[in-house]
C-alpha cells in the first residue's frame, strides 16, 4: 500500500469570471421575472373572468329557482369553523331568498375538488356542480361530470341524515371511491355551514 496522501487539486477563478457569471444569471433573472410578470399581467383578468363565469354557472345549477342575482356573503369565523370541523374549507358564500350556495374544497383522490353545494331554507342539498378539479380521467372524473347521477344523490339530504358517509348513505362509483368521499366531504362541509348560517 502506498502511503501517497491524495490532495484535491485546487481550481483557481479568475475574479472577473465570476463578477461576469453573477451579472449574467442576475440580469437573466430580472428578465425571466419580468417576463412572467407580463404575461400575469395579460391573462389574469381572462383567466378570473372564466372562474367568475364558472362560479355564475354552478351557482345557477345548484339554485335552480334563484331569483335575481344572489349576494355575496362574508365568511364568518364560525362559518369556516363548520367547514373545517366537517374537513373541507368554505372559500366562498352566497344567498338568495333564504336558501345558499357554497363553494367548498374537499380532498380528493389527485387534489382539490372544489364545488358549489346548494342549500336551501330548509337546510336540504339543492344540488352539487364541480367547479374545479384535477381527478383521474376515465375513474375520478366520472364522479366529477356526474355520471350515473352520482351528484344528484345528493339532492334532498341534509343534516338530519347524519353524517354523509359513502357506503352508508351515500354510493360511490366503482374505482372512485377517494372521488366520491371528497365530494361527500365537501357536502357535509356545506350542510355545516349552513347550519351556523341559520
Amino acid at each position: 500500500m502506498s502511503n501517497e496522501v491524495k490532495t484535491k487539486e485546487k481550481v483557481d477563478m479568475d475574479p472577473k469570471y465570476i463578477i461576469k457569471l453573477t451579472v449574467t444569471l442576475f440580469v437573466t433573472c430580472v428578465i425571466v421575472a419580468g417576463l412572467l410578470g407580463l404575461v400575469n399581467q395579460v391573462t389574469l383578468p381572462n383567466i378570473t373572468a372564466a372562474n367568475e363565469k364558472k362560479t355564475a354557472d354552478a351557482i345557477q345549477k345548484v339554485m335552480p329557482e334563484m331569483e335575481g342575482d344572489p349576494v355575496a356573503l362574508e365568511l364568518t369565523e364560525a362559518m369556516t369553523a363548520a367547514a373545517s370541523g366537517a374537513g373541507a374549507t368554505v372559500t366562498e358564500a352566497y344567498e338568495s331568498n333564504g336558501a345558499y350556495a357554497l363553494k367548498v374544497v374537499a380532498s380528493g383522490s389527485q387534489g382539490n375538488i372544489e364545488m358549489m353545494v346548494g342549500v336551501d331554507a330548509e337546510g336540504a342539498v339543492t344540488g352539487v356542480s364541480i367547479v374545479n378539479n384535477s381527478e383521474t380521467a376515465g375513474i375520478g372524473s366520472k364522479v366529477m361530470s356526474n355520471e350515473n347521477g352520482v351528484l344528484d344523490q345528493f339532492i334532498g339530504k341534509s343534516a338530519a341524515d347524519g353524517t354523509l358517509s359513502v357506503g352508508k348513505n351515500v354510493d360511490a362509483i366503482s374505482g372512485a371511491t377517494v372521488s366520491s368521499r371528497g365530494v361527500t366531504t365537501g357536502v357535509n362541509a356545506a350542510l355545516a355551514v349552513a347550519g351556523v348560517m341559520g
